[in-house]
C-alpha cells in the first residue's frame, strides 16, 4: 500500500466505549477504508512508538438521517481498534 502513515490514521475515536477499551489497553481509530490490519499496526507502531499485539477492523455503516424534509445517510467509515501491551500507553489520549 503506497500511503504515508499520517493519512491511514485519521483520528481517534473519542466516545463512552473507546474510554472503556483504553481503560484495558485497546485504542479505537477512524482509519482510511483501504487499510489493511498490517498496515494499521505499522502505522500506530512508527507514529506513537508503541509495539502493538492486535489489530481489530470493522466497517461502520452509515444511519439513517434527517434535516428538515431532506433525508439521507451519514457516510460509512472504517474502525480499527488497536490493543496495546499492558506497560504501553499512547500519550495523546491520557492527556501527555
Amino acid at each position: 500500500m503506497n500511503m504515508n502513515y499520517e493519512s491511514i490514521l485519521i483520528e481517534p475515536v473519542l466516545s463512552e466505549k473507546a474510554n472503556v477499551l483504553r481503560e484495558q489497553g485497546k485504542y479505537v481509530f477512524k482509519v482510511d477504508p483501504r487499510a489493511t490490519k498490517p498496515v494499521i499496526k505499522e502505522a500506530v507502531r512508527r507514529l506513537f512508538n508503541v509495539h502493538p499485539i492486535s489489530c481489530t477492523v470493522m466497517v461502520v455503516a452509515g444511519k439513517p438521517k434527517r434535516q428538515r424534509n431532506r433525508s439521507g445517510y451519514t457516510s460509512t467509515w472504517k474502525k480499527a481498534v488497536v490493543r496495546l501491551p499492558k506497560d504501553e500507553k499512547i500519550g495523546i489520549f491520557e492527556g501527555i
